[in-house]
């Protein structure tokens, strides 16, 4: 491949540093290539709840136009943005080893766990799950990159708020009051790293499955296959968490409402062999102890009844 590829991503630090990843391991096997940053649409409104901004894909839209006009060669995403139905003539193209998918708790002190505390974040699915484990207390919302939420958690009363642990590592800032929240289900996909291209380009395609980690491949698409049963978009509070332990496939998925109230949960294992389809089992096994009025709720609080 003698061409430059243009690599597009959005202009974040972390965006950044993801597609400059996927830049080394493309020159590791002999291929230049340049970033082209892109300003999405998640990354221009800042004033909403991710949620109420109506639409899946709001952090990948802009990205995909770009691929589709051909005014770049792939894209880069971080995964949990992706909406689980990718738009016509596009494809995923590789997934790159994950990094930690759990959430963690950055705080001023643990004291308030136990009293009314405040805590921020602009997730759905980690607002429900810590409101379902700590009742009590008051959720604000949180947007922004990550050092603007961290500074707005220093400016502000909080007591905590809510991030991914793989964003975090990969900026280097591994804070001292940090708690890894295992208990928390992540987002589907959350901490791998996916290219996208489109399906007029067999040579790319050809070339990018050799930086394809086919682990990560195998446990982020039953947790998208799980979410995409449910009919939840990337700010649903829904979460999954698939991990593979010699042949085996260990899968752990949560459905929750908005408030916390209501919270339906599976812990699973399989064989590896048996992993297609699985997600879409499991989900359709919680839509039958009481899902699908869950989903209805959510539908509701999103608008999209």
């Amino acid at each position: 491949m003698n061409t430059i590829l243009r690599i597009g991503t959005r202009d974040s630090k972390l965006a950044l540093w993801q597609a400059n990843l996927v830049k080394d391991s493309l020159e590791n096997l002999g291929v230049k290539s340049r970033l082209v940053p892109i300003k999405s649409t998640g990354d221009l409104i800042q004033d909403k709840p991710l949620y109420e901004l109506g639409v899946t894909g709001v952090f990948t839209k802009a990205l995909d136009i770009a691929l589709l006009n051909g005014d770049i060669d792939l894209a880069v995403h971080s995964m949990k943005d992706m909406p689980t139905q990718l738009p016509q003539n596009l494809v995923l193209a590789a997934v790159l080893e994950r990094g930690n998918p759990h959430d963690v708790l950055i705080h001023k002190g643990l004291d308030f766990l136990n009293n009314h505390g405040i805590v921020a974040t602009g997730s759905l699915r980690r607002q429900a799950q810590w409101l379902y484990r700590y009742p009590n207390h008051e959720i604000t919302d949180l947007r922004g990159n990550v050092q603007t939420r961290l500074q707005k958690l220093q400016d502000n009363a909080w007591d905590g708020a809510l991030f991914a642990a793989a964003g975090l590592q990969r900026l280097s800032l591994e804070l001292p009051q940090q708690t890894v929240l295992e208990w928390m289900i992540p987002a589907p996909a959350q901490g791998a790293i996916a290219i996208v291209i489109t399906d007029k380009d067999p040579e790319l395609a050809t070339t990018l499955k050799q930086i394809n980690h086919r682990e990560t491949e195998i446990c982020t698409r039953v947790e998208r296959e799980f979410l995409r049963t449910l009919e939840g978009g990337c700010s649903a509070p829904i979460g999954a968490l698939a991990t593979i332990k010699e042949d085996s496939l260990h899968f752990r998925g949560v459905l929750l409402s908005p408030n916390g109230q209501k919270r339906l949960y599976l812990s699973k294992e399989a064989p590896l062999a048996a992993h297609k389809d699985i997600g879409r089992h499991y989900a359709q096994e919680l839509l039958s102890q009481g899902g699908d009025d869950i989903m209805k709720e959510i539908k509701v609080r999103l608008g999209k009844s």
